[in-house]
């Protein structure tokens, strides 16, 4: 070889460099002692014998992690190391001689990726992620650097390729984008919670569909915008939305339930969680907010509590009505006998001016306890109802002056009823009674005067029982005032027992509650409307009564029946049962002023006994209640030995099936009762 400095190209390289790699010789350099620690007399010798390209050679084989080739300048394979053979599968012998190409998938050659980056890299450096092929097919994820191989004179000689195979680092990439897939969709398709991320500012990044539900913005139009608005007005002025920022800054965690506020404008009631979202070196990056809409599951629960006090309510009431029905039973019957015993001494006293106004203050007195009983029996639906039929207009009309001198010269009462109005079943008496206390209470509630309208209509009222439609013919009427009216809490309580807006001394507060229960012991109902400043409407809903049944010709009595009846306006052997001594003998007294002759009993064995001693006896008289059977059971026996006995109950207890005498009652009540059992007996005292 030349010595000739201008021909060595060591000389050329080092007055002008050439991009790439460089092959040629090792430059001059200084001798340099290598370190020897450890190695053996031999190793060091061998070592030393090594030229630069066998130490590179070999450096290069032992590499495995990366697949490292030398292309020629055309991209054919011209050197291969044992990372080439591992990632790749080829052996060496299989590979030098192809085109590079073959490590690219089919897609990538029809797109002309290998040519493209054989031209990169020629200018400047190739380098690329994506996939490649091993020799049996299988793909792997490789990060490919490609630099173009120069000599020292900048001559192209080829290319350098660096191949590392990145699956595992792809596979997790590949596993984390799916598992970031996946939670992104788990969020976005909760649909009963807003979840959303806060920047550290409280601005919006991120919003899911429930939030869109709950909120009712669109991703476009909250994103961005500060989560202040989703609070109150006055919360905003108080300061809520950066104190609750601060709170999950300092607790880990914020946590409260109050109202929010919809993009329509809307409340609802919002069960609110904020927590602070990290990196991973601890530093808050934000906050992950979740929000309930609670504003159902409160009303649910707010009816289930009312529900609740409803129902404590109801059982209260019923233990009142029952305590108060067995009170009123009680002091009914003792009102009754009172009255009879002063009707009695009334008729035996002399007419002494300073006696009989005591007697007679003493029966007022009597009476008005009797109608208090009464409204308080009403109201435990142990009131006794004698329904018949009743013409509404006939009735109202016949009360029009009663009714007018009770409301006073300041109130006018009209009563408009249609020509035609159907008849209803109810007790008349009841009904009466019922209306003069809703008279009062609107009349009360007109301070100054004014007309209350009483008015009549027929309607149907559709129910479905038993699963078939059926129309139930009812008359409504109704009392309508223009007074002060009831608000919302005072008209949820006004049927309510004993419950009154009126002063001491001027109410009981039973007469709405009265009406109710009479309403309903006569299979109607009882309706009230008012509002303040617009007066009161109440309805009383009544059954229509049956068209009366054609009247038949009497049938001709048989002989035994006949010997049975008393003949006309003859005195009757009656056997009085019942197991009050005073209520016994107060109607052993009314009996024989009606000219009867009586037997008594004070249980029902009793009854049976006098009636198989004693012949002739033409009627019972049985209380409801004995101490040893019912007044039905003791009913039941007499009709089995003696069906042709007549019997009259005495009881304060309605049962149509039942011939009755309402209790308390008075001698013509009784004289009224035993004719119409035994038709012809003897009507008035002797």
């Amino acid at each position: 070889m030349s010595s000739d400095p201008k021909s060595d190209p060591r000389s050329k390289a080092e007055e002008k460099p050439a991009a790439g790699l460089r092959i040629g010789r090792p430059s001059p350099r200084k001798t340099r002692t290598e370190p020897t620690d450890g190695m053996t007399a031999t190793q060091q010798r061998s070592a030393a014998t090594l030229t630069d390209d066998a130490r590179h050679r070999l450096l290069v084989n032992a590499i495995t992690d990366y697949a490292i080739t030398m292309l020629d300048a055309s991209g054919i394979v011209s050197s291969w190391n044992l990372g080439a053979k591992r990632f790749k599968g080829y052996e060496q012998a299989e590979i030098l001689g192809q085109h590079f190409a073959v490590f690219y998938t089919e897609e990538d050659r029809r797109n002309g990726l290998p040519a493209r980056a054989l031209e990169t890299a020629a200018r400047d450096r190739f380098e690329d992620e994506g996939w490649r092929v091993r020799k049996d097919g299988s793909r792997f994820w490789a990060h490919v650097a490609i630099d173009a191989i120069r000599d020292d004179g900048g001559n192209h000689l080829g290319f350098a390729e660096v191949t590392c195979n990145l699956s595992e680092r792809q596979s997790v990439k590949d596993a984390l984008r799916r598992s970031e897939g996946q939670f992104r969709h788990l969020v976005q398709s909760v649909r009963e919670y807003a979840i959303c991320l806060l920047d550290t500012d409280g601005r919006i990044s991120s919003w899911n569909a429930g939030a869109q539900r709950i909120k009712g913005y669109d991703p476009d139009e909250v994103i961005g915008r500060h989560f202040s608005i989703f609070f109150t007005q006055e919360d905003q002025e108080r300061g809520e939305p950066a104190r609750t920022l601060e709170e999950a800054v300092r607790d880990g965690r914020f946590e409260t339930e109050g109202w929010r506020v919809r993009k329509n404008g809307d409340l609802f009631l919002a069960d609110v969680t904020i927590s602070p979202v990290s990196d991973d070196n601890g530093s808050i990056i934000g906050f992950a907010q979740i929000i309930r809409d609670m504003t159902v599951a409160k009303q649910v629960q707010l009816d289930l509590d009312r529900a609740r006090e409803e129902l404590l309510l109801a059982q209260r009431m019923e233990a009142v009505g029952q305590l108060t029905g067995g009170v009123a039973h009680d002091f009914n019957t003792i009102f009754r006998e009172i009255l009879r015993g002063l009707e009695t001494a009334q008729r035996s006293l002399p007419e002494d001016p300073d006696i009989v106004p005591h007697v007679e203050n003493a029966m007022h007195a009597a009476r008005r306890g009797r109608a208090l009983t009464q409204r308080m029996m009403a109201l435990a639906e142990r009131q006794e109802l004698m329904a018949e039929r009743v013409d509404l207009p006939v009735l109202l009309h016949g009360m029009a002056d009663l009714l007018q001198r009770t409301m006073g010269p300041s109130v006018v009462v009209e009563l408009r009823f249609p020509s035609t109005l159907a008849a209803v079943n109810v007790d008349p008496n009841q009904l009466a009674l019922v209306i003069v206390n809703l008279l009062r209470n609107s009349r009360d509630a007109m301070p100054d005067g004014g007309t209350i309208i009483v008015d009549g209509r027929e309607d149907a009222v559709n129910s479905k029982e038993g699963g078939v439609p059926n129309a139930h013919r009812f008359v409504c009427l109704s009392v309508t005032d223009r007074g002060d009216g009831m608000d919302g809490d005072t008209l949820k309580r006004a049927t309510e027992p004993f419950f009154t807006t009126k002063g001491v001394g001027k109410g009981t507060g039973l007469g709405l509650s009265m009406a109710q229960s009479f309403a309903a012991q006569s299979g109607g109902q009882f309706v009230l409307r008012s509002k303040i400043g617009d007066g009161t409407v109440a309805e009383l809903w009544l059954p229509v009564a049956a068209e009366p049944a054609r009247t038949e010709p009497d049938s001709v009595m048989t002989p035994e029946e006949a010997q049975r009846q008393p003949a006309s306006s003859q005195a009757l052997v009656v056997l009085a049962v019942d197991d009050d001594r005073l209520a016994l003998m107060n109607t052993t007294t009314m009996l024989n002023r009606l000219g009867h002759r009586v037997y008594t009993a004070l249980s029902g064995q009793q009854a049976l006994d006098v009636i198989r001693r004693e012949a002739g006896i033409n009627l019972l008289i049985i209380d409801h209640a004995l101490p040893d059977m019912t007044g039905a059971d003791l009913a039941e026996a007499v009709r089995t030995d003696w069906p042709l006995v007549p019997i009259l109950f005495a009881t304060p207890l309605a049962d149509a099936s039942l011939l009755q005498v309402a209790k308390p009652f008075r001698e013509t009540d009784l004289s009224q009762a035993i004719t119409r059992v035994v038709p012809g007996s003897v009507r008035t005292a002797r």
